[in-house]
């Protein structure tokens, strides 16, 4: 029963965040006048198929994303459509606008589920300070003589930096991508010591575990704050995830990226859960998808107003020919990065 749950919140949860996404794209398209032949959700054979004015509806067999297909497009072959009518007949600023409104719709989700949560629980946890209140038994943090009442002023990383905390999960997050041996400075009794800790990987959780507690805060707030928390919530998320890409194109915590088959197992924990927690992860999915999304990979949103801008600049299109070769090498670099994901859950799970 646990797996079929863990399935269907995987379907919908992906389906949601593809719908809004293509949405976006189709409704500005429209606006702007572009001849849409077909909006899809999933991708493979269709099931279900609805000809509209001009537009058909599909539903395919496999729910693993979607398209809006767009008069203009590479692969789509329309007769009798005038160039105005086309993607790459509009103006630049309105192919910008198509391109971006995927990946802002996406942002739009992340808020508004932000928002809704903050709204219902009435209350948000302040940012912890970085103060232990709980040590468990036998855990890293034990091992290495931490206290409850310890002042964590500054860590000496894996990496040889240095990072002093301002609060405790800035600590916590260090630890996923500096997992190596960590010694900490500590304030302890007026005195300063250090102690040295290397943290333990928990598969089912798949995160990097010290076994350190800290007390946080809750203010309660009203209905109206809920708007301002959920936007914090949302600036705080963008941050993280900029951070992590910047880890990763800097070749730190690559072991911690995950594909497919990480997001169905923590997309399942989160069913578990209940339905606040898979909320919260739709939410920030929904901000990752849409960031995602708008990275300069020709094959992706962000590559597509990259060559849109060049080629206004240029002020020439593009080569059909040269096109297709960039769309090609940008498709092999995001199986790579698929690939080497679902390579690193495959080792979550199995080493």
């Amino acid at each position: 029963m646990n797996a079929i749950i863990a399935v269907l919140s995987f379907i919908i949860v992906l389906s949601i965040i593809v719908i809004v996404h293509e949405f976006g794209h189709f409704v500005t398209a429209k606006k702007f006048g572009v001849y849409c032949t077909e909006f899809s959700i999933g991708m493979g054979p269709a099931i279900y198929q609805r000809k509209g004015k001009e537009t058909t509806f599909s539903i395919r067999a496999l729910p693993i994303g979607g398209y809006v297909q767009m008069a203009g497009e590479e692969g789509v072959d329309v007769e009798n459509i005038p160039a105005e009518r086309t993607i790459k007949g509009i103006q630049v600023w309105k192919q910008v606008i198509v391109m971006a409104a995927g990946a802002i719709m996406n942002v739009i989700l992340a808020y508004a589920v932000f928002v809704g949560i903050t709204m219902y629980q009435g209350a948000i946890a302040l940012p912890a300070d970085p103060i232990i209140a709980q040590v468990e038994d036998g855990s890293a943090a034990d091992k290495a003589g931490f206290e409850v009442g310890d002042h964590i002023l500054e860590m000496k990383l894996s990496n040889g930096e240095t990072f002093v905390p301002e609060t405790f999960d800035e600590i916590t997050e260090q630890m996923q991508y500096h997992h190596g041996k960590t010694t900490f400075l500590v304030a302890r009794n007026d005195k300063e010591i250090t102690l040295t800790m290397t943290p333990t990987y928990l598969k089912d959780k798949q995160m990097y575990y010290m076994g350190l507690g800290a007390v946080q805060n809750i203010q309660k707030i009203n209905a109206f704050e809920a708007f301002y928390y959920g936007g914090e919530k949302l600036v705080d998320s963008t941050s993280a995830i900029f951070t992590a890409l910047s880890n990763i194109v800097k070749g730190v915590g690559l072991e911690t990226l995950s594909g497919p088959v990480g997001i169905f197992q923590v997309t399942a924990q989160s069913a578990q859960s209940g339905l606040l927690s898979l909320l919260a992860l739709l939410g920030l999915l929904s901000l990752n998808i849409g960031i995602f999304n708008l990275l300069p990979l020709p094959v992706l949103d962000g590559g597509r107003i990259v060559l849109a801008l060049c080629e206004k600049i240029a002020g020439r299109k593009m080569s059909e020919k040269f096109e297709t070769g960039l769309m090609m090498a940008s498709i092999f670099v995001l199986l790579g990065i698929v690939a080497f994901a679902t390579w690193n859950d495959i080792l979550k799970v199995f080493v």
